[in-house]
């Protein structure tokens, strides 16, 4: 059958189609592997901060139930790479893209319905965290840090590299399956 699209090479040796992805071609270890040499804010970032760094922060910030979700909902940029918000709003075909490539990859780790709302909350409030104790301090103040401010948690941020982020978000996974 024709596929739509084009396939990439993951980290493991597959095809993978991103405008046609299938439920069987996902794999968590692609996913770990790339979002830990993914760096955030476009690498705008004062030192080298993973994308799956910040997926295994927002895993903890939500309740345990919404902990899968939370961990995998960045997971598309294991695929398609990460485009920054200020863009991201201007580009609706790449929102529709991701959007369908998010619920295969949900399909795949048998995740229904869960809380969006608690989800997006978390990313944001990891977005304040990451902004206070990676990035210089900004020519202005941030519109989420008027929703936020007072809710960011006071732990700080310590990067990770690339290998233990990886190992850090493969181990939060299978913490968060065999549970």
């Amino acid at each position: 059958m024709k596929r739509q699209g084009d396939w990439a090479q993951t980290y493991t040796g597959k095809e993978f189609w991103p405008l046609d992805p299938r439920p069987n071609e996902v794999d968590i270890r692609d996913i770990a592997h790339a979002l830990s040499l993914q760096c955030r804010f476009n690498g705008h970032c004062e030192s080298f901060y993973s994308v799956a760094q910040h997926s295994i922060l927002v895993s903890k910030l939500v309740r345990p139930s919404e902990a899968l979700p939370g961990l995998l909902h960045d997971a598309t940029e294991a695929y398609m790479g990460d485009i920054v918000r200020p863009l991201k709003i201007f580009l609706p075909n790449i929102k529709k893209i991701e959007e369908k490539l998010e619920r295969v990859i949900f399909e795949h780790f048998d995740i229904g319905d869960y809380d969006r709302r608690e989800v997006h909350h978390a990313d944001n409030l990891a977005l304040l965290m990451e902004m206070r104790d990676l990035m210089k301090k900004p020519p202005r103040a941030w519109n989420e840090m008027k929703e936020y401010g007072n809710q960011i948690p006071i732990r700080r941020i310590r990067p990770f590299s690339p290998r233990k982020s990886e190992r850090l978000f493969l181990e939060r996974y299978r913490q968060l399956i065999s549970k």
